[in-house]
């Protein structure tokens, strides 16, 4: 056989993990400042006109008021479970990023369909809606720390190389990624899948001798094959920096399950250490399957964040919650449970980077264009991209219940 090799790229750190920590703060008053003031932290956002930056946000708020109304049943928001308070008041439903496009795929009267998410969430909802709905990003700078560790060459060049050297391998993405990638999928026998069916998914291929490479999200990959009983040492990461991905045809030919070397930014910061002070308190530790093994080993509950959700808002009065997610999610749950104590696990508040881009004044500056007969930021997916997308959408949408 001859051996294939894989040549790596230049380690480049993404814009939206090195903006992580530009809003942390010690103390948890997350409520948005004018778009002028956010700048000065010097992120790298999209550029509005000069008239956005200086809007209180009482003025925004009665604009997108005012915008909404007069653009009416046409205009239809999607709102992240991450996303800033003073956004997400102005969604017409709420929920992770597949739910929402999903959600947007029903409501066929909508023609402009707002995503207050990240940039392949709103690919996602291009993908599901029809051709006559518009899909748009009020920042396009939005992206996604994890999806933007996976580019589409590195992931390409990579899935080459394995499928050059190993037959038995197929490709699953986590719904964090972009839609070349979810295309690559669908196109090589793989498919999609949520944190709340990853598991369903390796079940497919893993009992039948299939190996599975799995994208973006290594904690999510490694999680998820160790609860089927995969081996640790049967799990290797590939690091999309190093020559064949840093193993050897032999590593990988021992390998079950190949997770790429991606990872969440708000995820990797919770800890054993937070985790043991909480259960201190008398806290039941609940935690996102992003989270690293050791964490997800330690904690009582592990699960979506549509299932925190749920676990949090049925769990019984006067029961105290330890979260491992997103700040902002945590402090709304907080706010709907006051009969109970819910609290993040990390002490220092740290909101998701990439979501925290969709300031108000840009949810304004869309709905504005939109009223003006002006589309800005129209996310569109390629015709080739959006079919085999759509078929790695479907094998998951037909994973057993």
């Amino acid at each position: 056989m001859d051996i294939k090799t894989f040549k790596p790229r230049k380690l480049e750190i993404p814009v939206t993990e090195i903006e992580q920590a530009s809003f942390c703060r010690l103390d948890d008053n997350l409520r948005s400042k004018t778009l002028e003031e956010e700048f000065k932290s010097g992120v790298k956002w999209q550029k509005v006109p000069i008239r956005y930056l200086k809007m209180k946000p009482d003025e925004i708020d009665s604009e997108i008021i005012k915008m909404k109304s007069m653009i009416g049943d046409k205009l239809f928001i999607l709102g992240h479970h991450y996303q800033r308070e003073e956004v997400i008041k102005f969604a017409d439903t709420t929920g992770d990023s597949f739910k929402l496009s999903l959600e947007a795929s029903k409501v066929k009267n909508a023609e402009y369909i707002v995503f207050c998410g990240v940039h392949f969430m709103a690919e996602t909802a291009d993908i599901l809606t029809t051709s006559n709905q518009k899909v748009i990003l009020p920042n396009m700078a939005a992206g996604c720390s994890m999806a933007d560790m996976a580019s589409a060459e590195d992931v390409e060049d990579a899935w080459k190389f394995v499928e050059e050297n190993f037959d038995d391998f197929i490709p699953i993405t986590y719904m964090n990624s972009t839609a070349s990638i979810k295309s690559l999928c669908g196109k090589n026998g793989g498919m999609v899948c949520t944190s709340s069916n990853a598991k369903a998914s390796f079940e497919q291929y893993l009992p039948k001798g299939k190996k599975i490479f799995f994208f973006p999200d290594q904690h999510l990959g490694r999680n998820t094959a160790l609860s089927l009983g995969v081996k640790k040492d049967e799990v290797k990461v590939w690091n999309p920096f190093k020559e064949n991905g840093g193993l050897t045809l032999d590593e990988l030919n021992k390998t079950k399950v190949l997770v790429w070397q991606g990872h969440c930014s708000v995820h990797t910061r919770f800890n054993i250490d937070q985790i043991e002070e909480a259960k201190s308190k008398g806290a039941n530790v609940i935690v996102h399957p992003e989270c690293t093994n050791e964490v997800v080993s330690q904690a009582d509950y592990v699960g979506s964040t549509e299932y925190i959700i749920d676990v949090v808002n049925d769990a019984e009065p006067g029961t105290k919650w330890g979260v491992g997610t997103e700040i902002n999610l945590v402090k709304r749950l907080a706010s709907q449970n006051p009969d109970k104590e819910i609290f993040c696990l990390d002490p220092i508040v740290c909101p998701c980077a990439t979501m925290y881009r969709i300031h108000p004044a840009y949810l304004l500056w869309v709905l504005d264009g939109i009223a003006a007969g002006l589309v800005i930021n129209q996310v569109d997916v390629d015709f080739e991209k959006k079919v085999n997308s759509k078929i790695a959408l479907e094998r998951m949408l037909n994973l057993p219940k």
